[in-house]
């Protein structure tokens, strides 16, 4: 017989007995313990709550201007919008897109 097969069947063995042993010590504990938070532990305290303060009339007046600049400048540098498009052009595209969608029925009948 191998020894090295021999000492790994045994160490196998010796985990499942150890196992079982320790599931045999854990019925032996009183089944009504104590859970959770230990009698007498302190509480945690309420997460702070934020009284007052922040800012100020004067401040919120000076972040609205800036913000107002801001955006006034952004809309500057946006792409210029394009023309509405003509009532001639709008005809020749329905038309173009009647008779695409007509080609497209026709090919899937």
């Amino acid at each position: 017989m191998d020894i090295q097969q021999l000492l790994t069947d045994l160490s196998r063995d010796r985990d499942r007995l150890d196992q079982a042993i320790a599931a045999l010590e854990g019925l032996g504990t009183r089944p009504g313990s104590r859970r959770g938070r230990p009698p007498g532990a302190k509480q945690a305290k309420p997460a702070r709550t934020r009284k007052g303060g922040g800012i100020t009339a004067a401040g919120r007046r000076r972040l609205s201007e800036m913000m107002k600049k801001r955006w006034a400048e952004r809309k500057k540098k946006a792409a210029p919008k394009r023309k509405p498009m003509s009532a001639a052009s709008r005809k020749r595209l329905s038309e173009m897109m009647k008779k695409r969608w007509l080609e497209r029925k026709v090919k899937t009948a």
